[in-house]
């Protein structure tokens, strides 16, 4: 989510960048999405954490639908400094990245 002018008054408060955002919320599914990016990444696996990692990783079987899910789970973790989002080997703002990215402990700030 990137800052807008608009909510400088309130920039602590705003929780969801969207009414589309607001009205569906974190779900059940969006929660464990995160404890599989969290424990993906504590197990330090060789390969590197992905989206679609998360998403296998959650549901071997029928992964696809949880693709973008595991996007916005990356990113929310990622708002809260759990895990730093990586493109071309460098620390990325969650809220400006954009196609394939990876996913790495965070770095403490």
């Amino acid at each position: 989510m990137q800052w807008r002018a608009k909510w400088a008054q309130n920039w602590a408060e705003v929780k969801y960048c969207s009414d589309s955002c607001r009205r569906r919320g974190v779900t059940e599914t969006d929660r464990r999405l995160e404890a599989t990016v969290v424990r993906l990444v504590s197990e330090g696996q060789d390969a590197p954490v992905t989206p679609e990692l998360v998403a296998r990783t959650a549901a071997p079987d029928d992964w696809q639908p949880l693709y973008e899910p595991a996007r916005r789970a990356a990113r929310r973790l990622a708002h809260r400094g759990e895990v730093d989002i990586v493109q071309n080997g460098h620390s990325v703002d969650p809220g400006s990245v954009r196609g394939p990215f990876a996913i790495r402990a965070g770095q403490r700030r």
